[in-house]
């Protein structure tokens, strides 16, 4: 099984390897620079689900069998803290289908949301609010947040898993009419 992640993130390699390797066994994996086509800073489920379609698209090529494309992004929430809740899609391609899957979704202070809406990256602030440079490449901000108890990698794959139920029982979602 030959796997292309279309991001160089290696909390969403890692992620998408741990979960493929269970269903899959072996894999041949790697990962790719690739366009998100949306904002660096996703806001609300269709500029995110486009930016998770547009990597994994983006990655493909005949030479893979699947490829997989991660975005978080900002989703509106009422009756939350800030009005916003964090969550992460995957798309996963075969050059045909698209499956879909999210995480666990959570909230960011409101300092975070603040500054972001006034146009900075959650990343950038979450660096300077725990002064750990790249927190998101290295443990992210679910995991300072939780304390530790759930952590990016973790978080993301739960994405993956998602995402490839459908692929999982084919014989269900899949049925040629």
């Amino acid at each position: 099984m030959k796997v292309i992640v279309g991001s160089l993130n290696p909390v969403k390699l890692n992620a998408t390897r741990n979960i493929l390797e269970k269903i899959y066994g072996e894999l041949d994996i790697s990962s790719k620079d690739v366009d998100s086509g949306v904002p660096d800073q996703p806001f609300g489920l269709d500029q995110t689900i486009e930016g998770a379609i547009n990597r994994a698209k983006n990655a493909y090529s005949h030479e893979c069998d699947l490829s997989v494309g991660i975005e978080s992004g900002l989703m509106e929430t009422p009756n939350t803290l800030t009005g916003y809740i964090d969550l992460q899609w995957c798309a996963i391609f075969d050059g045909q289908e698209v499956t879909l899957g999210v995480s666990s979704g959570f909230e960011y202070p409101p300092e975070v949301i603040n500054n972001v809406l006034s146009g900075l990256e959650v990343g950038d602030v979450m660096d300077r609010i725990t002064g750990i440079d790249n927190l998101g490449t290295k443990k992210g901000a679910v995991s300072h947040l939780s304390r530790n108890m759930l952590n990016r990698t973790e978080n993301t794959e739960q994405c993956v898993l998602t995402a490839m139920i459908p692929r999982l029982n084919e014989d269900i979602y899949f049925i040629k009419e």
